[in-house]
């Protein structure tokens, strides 16, 4: 299929269905030990009894159903759920008054209509943050109400060029917000909705006076989610950011953890020597567990990529994690050629599906707690396939 022709809606109604499906009148997915325990309490999985109680593979909406909906606004989470996806990921960052507002990065270029507003042309600067160089616009340069008058976009329109029909339908949601609309949802569902947020570049914001953790911890406790089994796991990539808050609340952590022989830019400030390599190893990892519930580490570090973009041998980080008590959510499944292993595209098109769920296969294999997936249904379906073996 060639960019720009029209995908076929039939496979993509067919996973959504049996997504939905498999998700259940209880609004839980139906298979696997979940269902076993929920059969057993009459709650859904996952239900007031912490994250051990959630299915496994547990599926996390990566930035809401973004594979389908442009990411972090309200229409992708609640797609998400729509879709069954058992927890739904925020990424926060802060703007000039101090509001957490729910975005990948802090510069919004390239997803808000922001380059359409006139009166915010003055606002474009460049920056250095985490080390790197950005050109745009960027949250903390904005008041909430100024925020609030953009509308959210299509971060890729040139891969999923379908998402943009939903181009400038929904703000940028506050953190506050999703709290709220979590709750409600909840009400209407009869279940916990479980979320995963990410604190975004926490040194940088502390630097400039805007730290996230303490922001967020207020929020979790005036909502009810700061204890142990509070349907919300917290992350980062950078570890003071998670140790800061496993001081301020209760809830589950998760270190996320990019390439091998990257180091989180914490430890680039602190003249901390180790690397994402040193910290997978049985050390790091006890050193991780003992602040931490969990992990969040690339797929490759999972399984590594040969030469040729093809799945290798698995490592043995699942092991070590489970040895020290960690759960694994790697990230980040897509169904799109241009984001899968070599060996499981089909076709030469970089925006057509490929064998995503050969792919999913190999990774469930190696025995992880869940993935992040930014198309849940597909993630569910092997899930369900997985669990049926």
């Amino acid at each position: 299929m060639t960019q720009g022709a029209p995908r076929t809606p039939a496979r993509r109604t067919l996973l959504g269905a049996a997504g939905a499906a498999a998700f259940g009148a209880s609004a839980g997915l139906a298979a696997g030990a979940g269902t076993a325990r929920a059969a057993e309490t009459g709650r859904p999985p996952g239900h007031g009894r912490g994250y051990r109680s959630l299915p496994v593979p547990t599926v996390i909406a990566h930035r809401g159903a973004s594979g389908y909906r442009p990411e972090h606004t309200l229409g992708s989470y609640r797609h998400a759920l729509d879709l069954g996806a058992h927890v739904i990921e925020q990424d926060l960052v802060p703007t000039r008054d101090g509001h957490l507002v729910c975005r990948h990065e802090n510069d919004i270029t390239g997803t808000t209509d922001v380059a359409d507003h006139p009166e915010f042309a003055s606002r474009r600067t460049t920056k250095s943050v985490d080390g790197v160089t950005y050109t745009g616009w960027f949250t903390e340069d904005f008041t909430l109400a100024e925020l609030k008058t953009l509308r959210a976009g299509e971060r890729i329109p040139g891969t999923r060029q379908e998402n943009t029909l939903y181009d400038g339908r929904w703000t940028i949601p506050t953190f506050e917000e999703v709290l709220r609309w979590a709750d409600e949802e909840g009400r209407r569902r009869g279940r916990e909705i479980w979320l995963h947020v990410e604190t975004k570049h926490p040194s940088y914001f502390r630097s400039i006076g805007l730290g996230l953790e303490e922001r967020l911890a207020k929020l979790l406790r005036r909502h009810g989610r700061h204890r142990a089994h509070s349907p919300v796991f917290l992350q980062s990539f950078e570890p003071s950011s998670v140790q800061r808050l496993s001081k301020l609340v209760d809830s589950p952590l998760v270190v996320l953890l990019s390439g091998a022989s990257t180091r989180p830019w914490d430890f680039v400030e602190a003249g901390d020597p180790r690397t994402v390599a040193d910290l997978v190893t049985p050390a790091g990892l006890r050193w991780i567990a003992s602040y931490a519930q969990g992990i969040g580490p690339t797929l490759d570090l999972v399984i590594p990529k040969d030469a040729a973009g093809r799945l290798g041998t698995p490592t043995t980080l699942v092991r070590d994690a489970h040895a020290e008590g960690l759960i694994l959510h790697p990230y980040t499944q897509r169904n799109e050629n241009t984001f899968l292993p070599a060996d499981f595209r089909r076709g030469t098109d970089p925006a057509a599906y490929g064998d995503a769920f050969g792919a999913l296969e190999r990774y469930f294999a190696t025995g992880i707690d869940g993935v992040f997936s930014d198309n849940p249904d597909t993630a569910l379906l092997a899930a369900e396939d997985f669990r049926a073996r």
